[in-house]
């Protein structure tokens, strides 16, 4: 099973609407076949390993990292395809909780006399597919907020210079970041001030590229930037005020599609609102690479589900550019509490990885 997870991983970033999935197939001990959910979302990993299989999965285990889906989509179901290929066990470490499956992927397996086992490695599983679990949980996709800073959490000097606190590995870390989320997020100061492409740049790198996203509730991206001028080729999306819609025949006309968002009871842009409509567009795993006020109102509305912070050893002081802005906290009780889950050294920076608790 820690093989099907690890294949699973290669699919992040890459196969949404989909699961990322993998799965291994033994017999008399040997593994006879691998697979995991291609770009896209398809092939699904249990036809990729029964492909490879072939005659040996008659009578052999499955493992898989998710329950074999039940339903006729854009492949028929899998659960159909292990039980015509006759295998005699499958080992599922998580269900899956789209009502399409829910349970209906093993219960067919059960019904045809394959053996099953849930629940190997549900946790570890259950961490690697978060975003798919949320979109369909909670209809928005796990967000993971991105900041590479000093050690006194500063982004940039007090005139704005920033590139780069980190060093090569930092940055070429936060690049692979890119290529396991499904999409990237700046704000509109961000990509109005830093131009940037939002792409993952890594050498050799030919996998899906994110989705590139600004949220410009008044629609300020300029046709000149380079989101606007890469939207042929990258897909390129503003979430704007719906009356701010009408401005956007330049965007538009680059290939930059705009999607209006409501705006909240304190006039700006609902974000819960506008993460539903990622969700909702097959978003699973969303990256939001800056700028400081979209950290902090992303935090204070409770909408971070993790932080990958890049830490870099410098100082810069009080006035130095803070990575997240007033988060308006009069209280210790009140603070964002995270807990760590793993941290990695890049050089002579480091790379945290945080889950927010509250």
């Amino acid at each position: 099973m820690r093989q099907a997870l690890a294949l699973a991983a290669r699919g992040l970033g890459q196969v949404w609407p989909n699961p990322a999935v993998g799965c291994v197939i033994v017999a008399n001990g040997r593994v006879v076949g691998r697979g995991h959910t291609r770009a896209g979302g398809r092939p699904h990993a249990e036809t990729e390993a029964l492909r490879a299989a072939g005659a040996a999965a008659r009578g052999a285990t499955a493992y898989v990292s998710l329950e074999p889906c039940n339903h006729h989509g854009a492949t028929p179901p899998c659960a159909q395809a292990l039980i015509e290929a006759g295998v005699a066990r499958a080992v599922v470490s998580l269900r899956d909780p789209d009502p399409r499956v829910d349970g209906g992927g093993i219960a067919r397996l059960r019904a045809a006399g394959v053996a099953v086992l849930e629940d190997l490695l549900a946790e570890p599983a259950r961490r690697l597919n978060a975003g798919f679990l949320s979109r369909i949980q909670r209809g928005r996709p796990l967000v993971t907020l991105k900041l590479a800073g000093t050690l006194d959490g500063r982004i940039a000097t007090a005139s704005g210079e920033s590139r780069w606190i980190t060093g090569e590995v930092a940055r070429a870390r936060a690049h692979r970041l890119r290529a396991t989320h499904d999409a990237v997020l700046v704000g509109a100061q961000t990509a109005r001030l830093d131009d940037p492409e939002l792409t993952c740049r890594l050498p050799g790198w030919s996998g899906r590229q994110p989705v590139r996203i600004v949220l410009d509730s008044r629609l300020r991206l300029s046709p000149d930037s380079r989101l606007a001028r890469g939207a042929d080729r990258q897909p390129t999306w503003c979430l704007c005020a719906p009356e701010a819609i009408e401005r956007g025949a330049n965007l538009r006309a680059k290939g930059v599609e705009l999607l209006a968002v409501p705006r909240g009871a304190d006039g700006r842009l609902d974000l819960a609102a506008a993460l539903r409509l990622l969700g909702g567009r097959g978003l699973t795993r969303l990256l939001v690479e800056g700028g400081a006020e979209l950290a902090a109102s992303l935090l204070r509305a409770r909408l971070v589900d993790r932080v990958a912070w890049f830490r870099a050893p410098l100082l810069l002081g009080q006035e130095g550019r803070p990575a997240v802005a007033e988060l308006q906290v009069a209280r210790l009780a009140e603070a964002i509490a995270l807990a760590p889950r793993e941290w990695q050294p890049l050089g002579p920076d480091l790379l945290e990885t945080f889950d927010v608790t509250a």
